[in-house]
């Protein structure tokens, strides 16, 4: 059986895996090209491949019609709405995901990002680089309120952080509760509702999904404070990026910390980008070197004990 590797961190912290793939009697190739495959490369890539871990490569009805031997996907992260989970079901083709891998970092990002905006940090680098010597006025976070959307391994990492910083913790998840994670971080589990309404901070961290498909538009905006910062590392299209422009053109809500948008990269003349309080990175918020070792890990354990399942 052949194992094929697309995601470029691969070749850059994985390759021990390569040589315990081999061990485990699968044959391997994997992305050492620095660039991310096309289409057409991905499809050429992977024609006889029996596994594929996979970045953001769409792995869809056409991609699985046309590689008949495929019999397991697994994301190198956690987010799985490149794939069509439904379907690889219908054919009988395992999907798995590296949850928990890149928790930390992802956690971290959050919490720089809200850092960041507390001390205003992004425009004072920038305006010293234009020899701007302006002293803008922060503010502390201590006792600020931060409302975590989506309380899985990434919005625990970010309770824990947010409670060691002295903040007040909310938390909400619409599919299950932690609450012996709750318990030992003071978090308190509340509706979304409250969540919006209470919040300083709004920390997104749930996946993106038919349900949670435009999650936030300008109803949910109105209900948030004036002075309120969202933060979203987890997927773009949750956040409908319409209303946020008008939300914040019209100072509804403080600022936004984005590293996702619905589509990567943003054009040229992406609006967002003209906005003086939205900030966005290019999705680097799992990028550490170690989320990247524990994801090559997690991924290249689960291909193989997936496609040992299979025979």
């Amino acid at each position: 059986m052949k194992i094929v590797v697309t995601p470029r961190g691969f070749a850059k912290c994985g390759l021990d895996n390569v040589k315990t793939i081999e061990e485990a009697g699968f044959l391997v190739e994997y992305n050492d090209t620095g660039n991310a495959y096309t289409k057409e490369e991905f499809y050429e890539k992977t024609s006889d491949a029996d596994g594929v871990i996979v970045g953001v490569e769409l792995v869809d009805k056409e991609y699985i019609d046309s590689h008949p031997k495929l019999k397991a996907v697994v994301k190198f992260g956690v987010g799985t709405d490149n794939i069509d989970i439904e379907y690889c079901r219908q054919k009988d083709i395992f999907v798995g995901r590296t949850v928990g891998s890149n928790a930390r970092s992802v956690a971290e990002t959050a919490i720089s990002f809200l850092l960041a905006d507390s001390k205003n940090l992004y425009e004072s680098i920038s305006d010293t680089r234009e020899n701007k010597w302006s002293k803008q006025t922060g503010y502390e976070i201590e006792d600020k309120v931060i409302g975590i959307v989506g309380f899985g391994a990434i919005g625990k990492k970010v309770a824990q952080m947010a409670f060691g910083l002295g903040m007040k913790v909310l938390a909400y998840d619409p599919y299950s509760i932690d609450h012996e994670a709750a318990k030992a971080f003071d978090v308190e589990m509340v509706d979304f509702e409250e969540i919006l309404k209470r919040s300083d901070f709004v920390s997104l961290h749930i996946p993106l999904t038919k349900e949670t498909n435009n999650f936030i538009t300008l109803a949910q905006f109105k209900k948030m404070k004036p002075g309120a910062v969202l933060i979203n590392t987890a997927r773009g299209g949750i956040v409908n990026e319409e209303d946020l422009f008008a939300a914040l053109s019209q100072n509804m809500i403080r600022s936004a910390y984005f590293d996702v948008l619905s589509s990567e990269p943003p054009k040229k003349d992406e609006p967002l980008l003209k906005l003086p309080n939205f900030y966005l990175t290019p999705h680097i918020a799992s990028g550490s070197k170690e989320a990247e070792k524990n994801t090559a890990d997690m991924s290249t354990k689960i291909m193989i004990e997936a496609l040992k399942n299979h025979k």
